[in-house]
């Protein structure tokens, strides 16, 4: 038995030897995980900013259209360079223009519709006192900022509007007294001699606002501001202080077409000074013209229009020796600011000649002038709010001015430019040279007197 059970253990280790071994467990190795490829997230499209909108009414054709064409080219050249410099705000500008054929209802009908309907950021002022007085009244009820750049009559100015501002040198009734000072310059300097200065003259001027405000400020009148009982008196006028007496004077309707019968009154006055405050170079051609007809040649001839290459071009050397106020002139060559660079009157003619293959005259260089304003206000206030924009222009001094290539700008409560007075040109062999102030800027020339023969 126990041999057996002996038997038995044996066999069962000899068993066990021969058994196959068990095999090792598989290493349980984590599979290596594919690149993770990003879900595409669709491109949220980027919106364009919104542009600046300003709304401008001008007459580009009817009475005004010489001088309407021109601003609106004024604006255009300050839109597109200030576009250029990448915009106002971080946002391009557009300017939308339209046509009033210089007419009082359509430029109020379509200042509205830029307000109540176009919901425009800005405003720019129309050409022309006409035009801007109903104009300024539609800008003034909406709150909204309006810079005007033709329209110096005090009718527009003596209101208590406080949301207008004038980008030129004074109101039209003071523009007289900057001719006149100019003659009393050059009689004092011995150019004039003592014994040949102007001792009679005629006043003649368009029955409108701009051409009347001229004549009242000359011959003494008052000025009665519509809406109030306020009442101006500008006795005894520019002429009479100076010592020149008025022997002839006469208004002429809208549409007025009878130049040689006006013309043959002056020369029947013999008037040694004619003043003609026309409202556009239009008129200023037809008078002119007149007067060549019946042959009446005075020693110093003044219109209140007549600066723009048209007039010279339409009359040819007729021109020679005839005055003009002015409110910019290129030998001026004032400091500005556009789009935070300096911008002088030099880079204005300049990039004028550039983008029109032509000299700039004054109508362009206002408007021009009058953008400028505007966009240092709006990257001042950062914003095209109304009321702030009229706060900080409101708010300008002499130390702290609006900059452009007319010169510094702050104004009165009024909206009217304070220390500011009118250059005063001559037609000089083709040429239109600036002869008062004198030694301001280089390039002055003396005053050509009297008057050359047509």
């Amino acid at each position: 038995m126990v041999r057996l059970v002996r038997w038995l253990l044996v066999g069962l280790v000899i068993l066990s030897a021969c058994a196959p071994a068990t095999p090792p467990p598989t290493p349980t190795t984590a599979p290596i995980a594919s690149p993770t490829v990003p879900t595409p997230v669709p491109a949220t499209p980027t919106t364009p900013p919104q542009p600046i909108r300003i709304g401008v009414s001008l007459p580009l054709t009817g009475d005004f259209a010489i001088a309407g064409a021109k601003h609106r080219d004024g604006f255009q050249l300050c839109v597109d360079l200030i576009n250029q410099r990448g915009g106002l705000l971080g946002r391009p500008v557009q300017l939308l223009v339209e046509d009033n054929r210089s007419d009082t209802e359509i430029t109020v009908s379509q200042y509205e519709r830029f307000i109540n309907v176009e919901k425009v950021d800005l405003l720019f002022g129309t050409f022309a006192s006409l035009l801007n007085f109903p104009a300024s009244a539609v800008a003034e009820r909406a709150g909204m900022v309006f810079p005007i750049p033709s329209g110096g009559a005090l009718r527009i100015w003596e209101r208590g509007f406080k949301y207008i501002f004038y980008f030129q040198q004074t109101a039209v009734e003071y523009i007289g007294n900057s001719v006149v000072k100019a003659l009393l310059y050059y009689r004092d300097k011995g150019a004039i001699p003592v014994d040949e200065f102007p001792k009679t003259a005629a006043v003649v001027n368009a029955d409108e606002f701009f051409g009347n405000a001229i004549a009242t400020g000359l011959l003494g009148g008052q000025v009665k501001i519509p809406g109030t009982n306020k009442v101006i008196d500008l006795s005894p006028g520019f002429l009479a202080q100076a010592g020149i007496r008025v022997v002839f004077s006469q208004k002429w309707p809208q549409g007025f077409t009878d130049w040689v019968t006006l013309a043959n009154a002056v020369k029947a006055s013999n008037a040694e000074l004619v003043i003609a405050a026309t409202a556009s170079p239009d008129e200023t051609i037809q008078f002119v013209r007149a007067l060549q007809t019946v042959g009446y040649n005075p020693k110093v001839l003044y219109t209140a229009q007549g600066t723009q290459k048209e007039f010279k071009e339409a009359l040819g050397n007729a021109v020679n020796g005839i005055i003009i106020h002015s409110t910019w002139h290129p030998l001026a060559n004032y400091q500005g600011v556009l789009a935070e660079q300096p911008f002088s009157t030099q880079d204005f003619v300049r990039e004028f000649r550039n983008r029109f293959g032509r000299d700039p005259d004054e109508d362009e260089a206002i408007p021009f002038a009058l953008c400028q304003g505007m966009d240092q206000a709006v990257r001042a206030v950062g914003s095209t709010d109304n009321r702030a924009i009229r706060d900080w222009l409101a708010s300008r001094t002499k130390d702290n001015p609006v900059k452009t290539i007319m010169g510094d700008f702050y104004w009165d409560e009024r909206g009217l430019p304070i220390g500011r007075s009118h250059l005063i040109t001559q037609w000089q062999n083709g040429e239109l040279k600036l002869i008062f102030p004198v030694g301001e800027f280089p390039g002055t020339v003396d005053m050509q007197f009297p008057k050359p023969q047509w």
